[in-house]
């Protein structure tokens, strides 16, 4: 049975990293899934036992979060943000240096895939009606939105779990992320207005925009929500109860039907989340990752400096992706030392501007312009992700090291 299940967890993050099985249309969420319900199906867990390997906590936040940006996006106020942006008159740096700071501060407060889904049709519309070229935009949008999100611990799936796994508190955590995520966003200004700086010389245009209506009282609502919200995590109330009952309170409306808040949802993300912690759990009863962590520990090759934790990050994230890449790390390494889940949640964030399969953020970036007729390659990606996530990481890993969170 062990081989058989460390076989079926090798098969699970090979599928991470190739994204999907090759001639079939199954994607990431699919795979976990099938494996995991093979797993249940073969013993390697017990059924009795599957509820107590699937951390409810977690997906319970997320789903929460999921909702309240739903609201605001339904409130037509992401729409009005990126049409804002485009229609700024001035040079295409300004423009640049707009979308880099409001995707960031939005995904700080927000679950970055959600403000990136709903930010990126309306901006290359927007652009390109201004004849300027979308492209260092929309990477600017997508490495704004990893960087901006490290800041807090709800601004992406990952730093959600690695939060409620580890018992990270909320604010002490802004404390503690809040300059590498801020360099972080200063960097890939920097970078992509180097790199892109042939696109970003013409004047724009003065095409007419199509105006964007948002309605300024649910954006109120929304607002005073999060402000809730943000108070309630200085409280002891769990962070998943909390999220709970703002976003209980949301669906309450009426002008909004319940059916379009939940729609929003990110089910597949959830049923990853799942799948995995299924998975996982199944290698866990093995003990093989309790020998490989001593084993690891005995040769001094435990990621718990910043010179082993950065480069593992980096991998993991560019191949089986950050989300996955968290959820077996906090499996397979009990008792992680809290200035290294700091370090985690920072470190494997900003690992996911290096390429365009980073993260879900660059990919749903990619996918919504393709959308909109705009192709958005990996080398095109890749000529400013390099750069930016090699020095953001080398920031972070520097103020880490200078903070006394890890060891160099």
């Amino acid at each position: 049975m062990t081989q058989f299940v460390v076989l079926s967890f090798a098969v699970t993050y090979l599928g991470m990293a190739l994204g999907r099985v090759p001639g079939l249309r199954v994607d990431r969420a699919g795979i976990a899934m099938i494996v995991a319900v093979v797993l249940v199906a073969a013993g390697a867990v017990p059924v009795d036992a599957v509820g107590n390997a699937i951390h409810f906590p977690t997906l319970l936040l997320l789903g929460g979060l999921m909702i309240l940006s739903a609201r605001v996006g339904a409130s037509g106020f992401y729409n009005a943000a990126a049409a804002w942006i485009a229609g700024q008159a001035g040079r295409p740096l300004r423009l640049l240096a707009l979308t880099v700071a409001i995707g960031g501060i939005l995904s700080a407060l927000l679950v970055n895939d959600i403000v990136v889904f709903a930010m990126t049709p309306l901006l290359c519309a927007g652009l390109q009606a201004r004849n300027l070229d979308p492209r260092p935009f929309l990477f600017g949008l997508a490495a704004a939105s990893n960087a901006g999100s490290a800041a807090t611990l709800i601004g992406n799936p990952q730093n959600i779990l690695i939060g409620q796994a580890g018992q990270i508190g909320f604010w002490s955590y802004i404390l503690d992320a809040a300059v590498p995520s801020l360099a972080g966003l200063v960097v890939s200004f920097a970078c992509i207005a180097f790199v892109w700086r042939s696109s970003l010389t013409a004047p724009a245009g003065d095409a007419p925009l199509t105006k964007v209506a948002f309605d300024r009282r649910q954006v109120g609502f929304c607002g005073v929500a999060l402000a809730v919200l943000l108070a309630l995590f200085a409280t002891s109330l769990p962070r998943e109860v909390s999220a709970l009952l703002v976003a209980a309170c949301l669906i309450v409306s009426r002008v909004l039907p319940t059916r379009q808040l939940l729609d929003e949802i990110d089910l597949p993300l959830l049923i990853l989340f799942a799948a995995l912690f299924v998975v996982n759990d199944a290698l866990a009863r093995t003990g093989v990752p309790e020998e490989a962590v001593r084993a690891l520990e005995t040769h001094g090759l435990l990621p718990d400096r910043v010179s082993l934790l950065a480069p593992i990050a980096l991998v993991l994230s560019n191949t089986i992706g950050n989300v996955p890449a968290v959820v077996m790390i906090l499996k397979v390494w009990q008792g992680i030392p809290q200035g290294t889940l700091v370090g985690l949640a920072i470190l494997s964030t900003l690992a996911g501007n290096l390429f365009l399969v980073g993260s879900l953020a660059n990919l749903i970036v990619a996918e919504r312009a393709s959308a909109q007729g705009l192709r958005l390659t990996f080398r095109d990606h890749a000529k400013a992700g390099v750069p930016i996530t090699l020095f953001s990481m080398l920031l972070a890993g520097f103020w880490l090291w200078m903070g006394g969170y890890m060891p160099l």
